[in-house]
């Protein structure tokens, strides 16, 4: 018995662990092709930037919108960072340029980027997201979604356990 109430033991601390740090998800849209397909099964580290970075341009994360589902529930969304505090920010002629400097996204679906905006501050304590399909994204361009605030971050999507044949780590491209 003994030996049991200590496997139990560790076995908590051990769930308790993985609970506080890793939060599995399954991507319920196509916003991120061709990066991530719809029923992709990810696995988010919900302390990558307490304890592991600061959040950097192309890091892919999840986080809490007041969106809703159609069953009313509150909608996540997974996206790619594209802005951090101070930048500014411009979409015109399908190019994205961040900081008066073109950027080349050799990962999106398209090489086009819809959408206008136009020297956009992006405000102190908030992110701009976009996803990597960019036609079907819904995003920071579109005013139901804007600039994201930093504590609505859920996790950053660090490895794919499914598809099998796509497993592992989630680095930049």
């Amino acid at each position: 018995m003994k030996g049991f109430i200590k496997d139990f033991v560790i076995a908590l601390i051990l769930a308790i662990l993985i609970i506080q740090f890793i939060k599995p998800t399954i991507i319920k849209e196509s916003s991120m092709l061709p990066t991530l397909q719809e029923n992709n099964y990810v696995l988010l580290s919900k302390q990558a930037y307490t304890f592991f970075g600061d959040l950097e341009y192309g890091d892919i994360i999840v986080f809490h919108t007041n969106l809703e589902t159609a069953n009313g529930a509150k909608k996540d969304l997974v996206k790619r960072v594209q802005g951090l505090p101070g930048d500014v920010i411009t979409v015109k002629d399908g190019i994205f340029i961040r900081n008066g400097e073109v950027i080349i996204e050799d990962y999106l679906m398209e090489s086009y980027t819809t959408g206008y905006v136009e020297d956009y501050e992006v405000p102190e304590g908030m992110i701009f997201v976009m996803g990597d399909n960019r036609r079907v994204s819904l995003d920071s361009r579109n005013e139901e979604v804007g600039p994201v605030p930093i504590k609505n971050i859920a996790g950053k999507v660090v490895f794919r356990v499914y598809p099998f044949n796509e497993f592992g780590r989630m680095d930049k491209k």
